[in-house]
């Protein structure tokens, strides 16, 4: 319909107010949903609806009454390939931070002057910065598929830089704080504190973590499952990614720490779980916190120190070793090389040593 001219009709109502009235590029007639005082304000409204149904850029009054909210769930619902884990994410960054201030408003009212005092009441309210980016992407992806669906005629998230995260730097242990930690924390989880920093594994793939997959003669261990808690429930996967599937060497000096949690705390049989209660549950992470604080301020640890931090100590210290940028994404379990870039910045020690090496260089000319 774009470039073809569409004329609209004014009637005088009894009331003495203009109602413009045409035929959209879908074929039916619709009318401006305000009336005006004279002929020429009508004139001058119908103007701006010509211009757009010429430019391409017309919008249905119909169709784009759908609000935010019916369109979101049902955005949500049609993606068959969503992860549970993603799905959930998605449902709860809708119910919590979306549909609150924006659910209620039909699509065609999302203006950019909406979206941002949508952005900056999140701000203001203390909602941290990463969560409103996962927030702010998450409606624009919804908005673009308005877009396409012909819903809106541009997508009103226009705020530069606004999806972007930029999460605070996290503490990174000592090797004495460390081991500290593990000598501080219930022996039944020592091993636990110890995987996490020197196989560099998560929280779901040391829940996941079975008696076969340990390896002590090679000193490996196999990362083949995760656990995460989803609406309430813990669900057995794979791993985020297929980069997630990996197998792990680790220190020689923790065999004797693996072979005496599976002697003392793991189930029986090659499929006995590795980590579990002292009543056999598997452990979710609203109850590690009784056990992780007590332990974090027995060892004079921060107490902002989370257990995720443990693994970001052990790929800093895999990257102090000297790793490549592929051996750490393949330690990490990672399929791009963005998080393994963020462990090979400069350090003062890394420096220092380069400097050194260079000195022996000059000074035997080799």
């Amino acid at each position: 319909m774009a470039g073809k001219r569409v004329h609209g009709s004014f009637r005088k109502l009894p009331s003495g107010r203009w109602q413009v009235r045409y035929t959209g590029p879908d074929g039916l007639r619709h009318r401006l949903a305000t009336t005006y005082e004279t002929r020429r304000a009508a004139e001058s409204a119908w103007a701006t609806v010509a211009s757009d149904i010429g430019l391409g850029q017309w919008v249905s009054p119909i169709t784009s009454a759908v609000t935010v909210q019916e369109y979101s769930e049902r955005w949500i619902d049609e993606r068959a390939g969503l992860s549970a884990r993603t799905r959930d994410l998605y449902s709860s960054l809708l119910r919590l931070h979306i549909i609150p201030t924006l659910g209620d408003h039909e699509l065609r009212a999302v203006t950019p002057a909406a979206v941002r005092q949508w952005r900056q009441r999140l701000l203001t309210k203390g909602v941290g910065e990463s969560t409103v980016a996962k927030a702010y992407r998450l409606l624009r992806a919804i908005l673009a598929t308005a877009v396409d669906d012909d819903l809106l005629s541009r997508n009103p998230c226009r705020i530069r830089g606004a999806s972007v995260e930029n999460p605070a730097e996290r503490p990174v242990l000592t090797l004495a704080q460390v081991m500290d930690l593990a000598d501080a924390i219930e022996p039944r989880y020592r091993l636990l504190v110890l995987l996490a920093v020197f196989g560099s594994l998560r929280w779901g793939e040391l829940m996941g973590l079975q008696r076969r997959d340990f390896d002590l003669n090679a000193m490996t261990v196999n990362v083949a499952r995760s656990v995460a808690e989803i609406d309430g429930e813990l669900v057995v996967k794979a791993p985020k990614t297929a980069a997630g599937v990996r197998r792990v060497s680790l220190p020689a000096g923790l065999r004797d720490e693996i072979r005496d949690h599976l002697d003392a705390y793991a189930e029986d049989g090659p499929t006995g779980r590795v980590f579990v209660g002292p009543r056999g549950q598997t452990l979710r992470r609203s109850n590690w916190t009784k056990i992780w604080r007590p332990a974090k301020a027995s060892a004079s640890i921060p107490p902002d120190v989370h257990l995720h931090d443990l693994r970001h100590t052990g790929n800093h210290l895999a990257a102090a070793s000297g790793a490549s940028t592929k051996e750490l994404m393949t330690r990490m379990g990672h399929a791009s090389m963005r998080a393994a870039l963020i462990y090979q910045h400069a350090t003062v020690d890394r420096d220092r040593a380069i400097a050194d090496s260079l000195d022996r260089m000059m000074r035997h000319g080799s």
